[in-house]
C-alpha cells in the first residue's frame, strides 16, 4: 500500500535492486572468470545497492570479451572496487542482519548501532575474509584471522563511519517506518547506508590494494579453476605463512589473456595476500602510515555514531517508535521521548476498517435500546476513512463510524448506560464534558478509570441531572484522539416523566413535588428548527491524517463544521419569520473560533449548557466559541437569501488555505426561502 509519495521510489528500488541482483548472479556465474567468493560478493552488492551495484560490475568487473578480463581489471581504482565489494558483501551483511535482530529484540538504537558494528566486523572478519579467502591466503584458519584483523578494521571503521549515521538519521526522521525490518522503507534505507559507506571505504580500500594489504579482482581462468578448487580442498597446515601465502596466489593468479603466464599482484590486478605483503617491501606500508590510516578511520568510526546523539533520541527502539510518520515540520532533538512521538504520529492508512460514503454524515441521532427502564447505548470507536470534502479524505477515530459520532439525545433524569468497545490501535476513555456524573462514571484515564485497551469494553452508566448542550469525547490523549474524531454531541431535553422525576428526587435528596416543580420550570428556550454545529481542526498532508496541534508541525490546514468542511457542509433551509437554535460546541482542541451568522443579529440565550436568564440575554453576531464551550443562540430569518454562518478568522475559511466556491472550512449556508418557497438564483459565475 503506498502511504507516502517516496513509497513510489521505494517499492521501484527494491524491484530493481532484485532484479540487477538476478542480471548480476546469472552473468557472473554464467562464466565471468573470478572467484566464487568475488561472484557472491557482487551479487550480494548489487543487491544492497540496487543499480549502482550492477553499475559497479558491468564498469569494473565484467568481462567484456572472453579472454580478457586479466587486462580489464589491471587499473587500480578498479582494485579498490573490488576490495571495496568484498569488504561491504560480508560487513554489510552481519549490519543488515543484526538490524533486523536488534530492531525484533527492541533495543535502543545506540546499542543497535555499535551491535551492528561488532556484527559487520566480525562477519567480514571470520566469514568473508578468514574463511572465504583461506584458499587464497593460504595457512591455517587462525593466522588467516590474524593476518586480515588490521586491513577488516580499516575498512570497517570507515564503512560504519558512512553507514552508521545514514541509518540514523534516515531510521529515526519523519518516517519512522524504516526502523521497522517488515517494511519495504527499511530495506530502501539499509540500501542507502551501505552505499554510503562503500563510497567512504573506497578510498581506504584503494589505499589497502595499493599497499598490498587486501586484494582487489581476480580473474581465474576456467581451465585453471577446476583444479584450483581441488587444490583448495587440503590446505597444507605445517607449511609457513610464506609459502602458504604464495600457494595460494599461485592456485588463483591472473592469467595474461593468453592464460599462458602469471604475475603478481600490484597493478596487474592480482589479489594480493594478507600474508605475501612481507614478500612486497616496496608496498609495505610503514608502521607511522599504519598508525595513522587506522587511527583516523578510528575517528571517522567514533564522530559517524555519536553525530547522531546531537540530533536525535538514540535511546529509543523500533518498538518505542517503530512504523510511525511525523508531521512535516515537527521538531524533534534528542529529547523529543516516544510519547511525544507517538502522540503527534499520523494514522496509519492500513489499520482502516471502513471507508464511509462521501456524502456521508456525522451527528446523527443514536436510538437507544431500552433495557429495564435504561438507556443503553453502543458506541463502537474504530479507524476508518471519513470524506472531508469530496476530493479529501482523512483518516479518522470514528465513533459507530461517523464523524463527528452519533448525537445522544437525552431528558432530564434518564438513566443511561454507553457500551463502549474499543478496536482502535491505542487505549482510550470517554468524557462526558459538563455533566455532573459519579467520579468513577467522568472518564479520565489514569485518574478516574483503567484506560480501555484495544478490544476492550468498558460501561459507563449514570443519571441525567441537567438539561443543554453538552458533548462527549476522548479524555485519554484528548490533544490526539479528539483531533482525530473521537467527539459527539449530547444534548439533554427537559422532562415529565415521572420516572426520571423520582431519579431526579433521589440525587438531589428532594421532595418529589419540590423536583417536579424545578423540572416543570426549566426553561429551554425553543426555536422553529434546531441545529448543532460541531467544530473541529484538521491537519491533512500527503495522504496522511495528524492530530491537528498547536504547536511546531501540528497547525491544522483543514476545518470542519460536523465532519465537513465547506462547500460540503449541510445548507440548512428555512421561511423568512422562522427562528433556528443554533447550538455552537467548540468540540476542537486548539483555537477560539469568532462564529458570526449573517443577515441581522442572534440572541444569545444559553452558554455551557446553562440557559440564561431573560435580563442576561443578549444580542450579538459574533460569539467566540473557545475548545470545551457551547452557546445556544437563537437566530431569525428576516429577509430571503444564503445566510453565511461562519469563523471569523478568514484563515479558516479555507481548505488548505484556498478558496472553493466562495470559501471553505468553518461555513454552512442558512438559505432562507422567498415568498413562492424558492432559493434566490445564484449569482452568474
Amino acid at each position: 500500500m503506498l502511504i507516502q509519495p517516496i513509497d513510489v521510489f521505494v517499492y521501484a528500488w527494491l524491484i530493481i535492486a532484485v532484479l540487477s541482483a538476478a542480471y548480476v548472479a546469472w552473468d557472473q556465474f554464467r562464466g565471468n572468470p573470478e572467484p566464487t567468493v568475488m561472484k557472491w560478493g557482487f551479487v550480494l552488492v548489487t543487491l544492497y545497492m540496487g543499480p549502482i551495484g550492477l553499475l559497479l560490475y558491468v564498469m569494473a568487473d565484467k568481462e567484456p570479451a572472453p579472454g580478457t578480463h586479466a587486462e580489464f581489471v589491471k587499473p587500480l581504482w578498479k582494485q579498490g572496487v573490488g576490495s571495496t565489494v568484498h569488504c561491504v558483501a560480508g560487513d554489510a551483511t552481519g549490519i543488515i542482519t543484526a538490524a533486523v535482530i536488534v530492531s525484533l529484540i527492541g533495543l535502543p538504537m545506540w546499542l543497535d548501532l555499535i551491535i551492528e558494528y561488532l556484527a559487520g566486523f566480525a562477519f567480514g572478519l571470520f566469514i568473508f575474509q578468514a574463511l572465504f579467502m583461506r584458499s587464497m591466503m593460504g595457512g591455517t584458519y587462525a593466522e588467516n584471522v590474524r593476518k586480515s584483523f588490521l586491513p577488516e578494521l580499516i575498512s570497517m571503521n570507515a564503512m560504519m563511519a558512512g553507514m552508521g549515521p545514514v541509518m540514523a538519521f534516515l531510521m529515526m526522521g519523519r518516517d519512522m517506518r524504516a526502523m521497522w525490518p517488515g517494511e519495504p522503507l527499511f530495506w530502501v534505507v539499509m540500501s542507502i547506508g551501505v552505499t554510503v559507506g562503500f563510497a567512504v571505504a573506497y578510498p581506504v580500500n584503494v589505499w589497502l590494494v595499493s599497499r598490498a594489504m587486501k586484494h582487489g579482482l581476480m580473474t581465474v581462468p576456467k581451465a585453471a579453476h577446476a583444479g584450483a578448487k581441488k587444490a583448495d580442498k587440503k590446505p597444507t597446515k605445517k607449511a609457513s605463512s610464506a609459502h602458504s601465502a604464495h600457494a595460494g596466489i599461485a592456485k588463483h593468479a591472473m592469467y595474461a589473456s593468453d592464460a599462458s603466464a602469471s604475475t603478481m599482484p600490484g597493478h596487474s590486478g592480482m589479489a594480493m595476500a594478507h600474508g605475501a605483503m612481507a614478500h612486497d617491501n616496496e608496498k609495505a606500508p610503514t608502521r607511522a602510515q599504519l598508525v595513522a590510516v587506522a587511527g583516523f578511520t578510528g575517528l571517522m568510526l567514533i564522530a559517524g555514531l555519536s553525530l547522531p546523539a546531537a540530533f536525535v533520541n538514540l535511546r529509543l527502539s523500533a518498538h518505542d517508535i517503530g512504523q510511525l510518520i511525523m508531521p512535516p515540520g515537527m521538531i524533534m532533538t534528542p529529547e523529543t521521548p516516544a510519547a511525544t512521538m507517538r502522540d503527534m504520529a499520523g494514522i496509519d492508512p492500513r489499520s482502516s476498517v471502513y471507508t464511509a460514503p462521501i456524502d456521508a454524515k456525522g451527528d446523527q441521532p443514536l436510538t437507544p435500546e431500552i433495557v429495564d427502564g435504561v438507556k443503553v447505548f453502543h458506541l463502537t470507536l474504530e479507524v476508518i476513512q471519513w470524506s472531508i470534502l469530496a476530493d479529501k479524505p482523512v483518516n479518522a477515530y470514528a465513533i459507530n463510524r461517523q464523524v463527528p459520532g452519533p448525537r445522544i439525545e437525552l431528558e432530564q433524569g434518564d438513566h443511561v448506560r454507553f457500551v463502549v468497545v474499543n478496536r482502535l490501535p491505542e487505549a482510550t476513555t470517554l468524557h462526558w464534558h459538563g455533566l455532573i456524573v459519579p467520579n468513577e462514571m467522568d472518564g479520565p484515564a489514569l485518574i478516574t478509570q483503567r484506560p480501555i485497551e484495544p478490544g476492550e469494553t468498558y460501561t459507563y452508566e449514570y443519571v441525567v441531572p441537567q438539561i443543554g448542550t453538552y458533548f462527549y469525547h476522548s479524555h485519554d490523549h484528548p490533544d490526539r484522539q479528539q483531533a482525530l474524531g473521537l467527539y459527539g454531541s449530547l444534548i439533554v431535553h427537559p422532562t415529565h416523566n415521572p420516572e426520571n422525576l423520582k431519579r431526579l428526587a433521589a440525587i438531589a435528596k428532594m421532595p418529589s413535588d419540590s423536583v417536579t416543580a424545578i423540572a416543570e420550570s426549566a426553561d429551554e428556550v425553543k426555536a422553529d428548527h434546531d441545529y448543532t454545529l460541531l467544530l473541529q481542526e484538521w491537519l491533512h498532508r500527503d495522504g496522511m491524517t495528524y492530530p491537528a496541534m498547536n504547536m511546531e508541525g501540528g497547525l491544522p490546514n483543514y476545518f470542519t463544521i460536523n465532519g465537513k468542511a465547506y462547500p460540503a457542509t449541510d445548507t440548512f433551509k428555512m421561511k423568512v419569520g422562522e427562528t433556528i437554535k443554533l447550538r455552537f460546541i467548540g468540540s476542537n482542541t486548539n483555537f477560539v473560533h469568532p462564529m458570526h451568522v449573517h443577515g441581522g443579529p442572534f440572541e444569545v440565550v444559553a452558554r455551557d449548557g446553562l440557559t440564561l436568564p431573560k435580563d442576561a440575554r443578549f444580542m450579538a453576531d459574533t460569539v467566540n466559541v473557545g475548545p470545551g464551550q457551547r452557546y445556544d443562540v437563537i437566530w431569525t430569518a428576516r429577509k430571503p437569501g444564503r445566510w453565511l454562518v461562519h469563523c471569523h478568522i478568514p484563515h479558516h475559511t479555507t481548505n488548505n488555505n484556498q478558496e472553493q466556491q466562495g470559501g471553505g472550512g468553518l461555513m454552512m449556508v442558512l438559505d432562507v426561502l422567498d415568498a413562492s418557497g424558492q432559493s434566490l438564483p445564484l449569482p452568474a459565475q
